[in-house]
């Protein structure tokens, strides 16, 4: 299995407002950029959509090695609360409704294609792709504004 880094992150102007999403992955020295937005929707959503798309762009079964400044996607994934909110109909253990179970089913969907370890980085730090990938969605949450 190739092994494959993804940074992502997600950025929303006003929340819920307009919002972008960005991701850079990482194999054999090559980088790809990859990036978008959505008119209406919130900073989570964004972080989601942005790890969702870094996994959709492989074209096989890869280790990926998952890079993002989301408490929110890395504590769900790593602690185990995103599989057991869909086991219980996503409904979260003090009873609310899991907020995205769109997102969270397709997100892990495609972790069962890819073994997906997760890193939290600190955001609007010192790490440089995590940096570029707000940059992008930033670029991406602009193209919603109204002038």
């Amino acid at each position: 299995m190739k092994t494959v880094t993804l940074y992502t992150d997600g950025a929303c102007s006003g929340n819920p407002g307009p919002g972008g999403w960005g991701a850079i992955l990482e194999f054999n020295g090559v980088q790809k950029e990859l990036s978008g937005g959505a008119e209406k929707t919130t900073n989570n959503r964004m972080e989601l959509t942005a790890v969702i798309e870094g996994l959709r762009a492989l074209k096989e079964p890869c280790k990926v090695e998952l890079y993002s400044d989301s408490k929110y996607v890395v504590d769900a994934l790593e602690k185990g609360w995103a599989q057991s909110w869909q086991k219980r109909g996503w409904v979260k253990s003090d009873k609310s409704p899991a907020l995205n179970p769109d997102l969270w089913e397709t997100l892990l969907a495609l972790c069962k294609q890819h073994s997906v370890t997760c890193h939290w980085v600190k955001g609007h730090a010192q790490n440089e792709k995590n940096n570029r990938c707000d940059e992008l969605a930033v670029a991406e949450s602009r193209k919603f504004l109204k002038n």
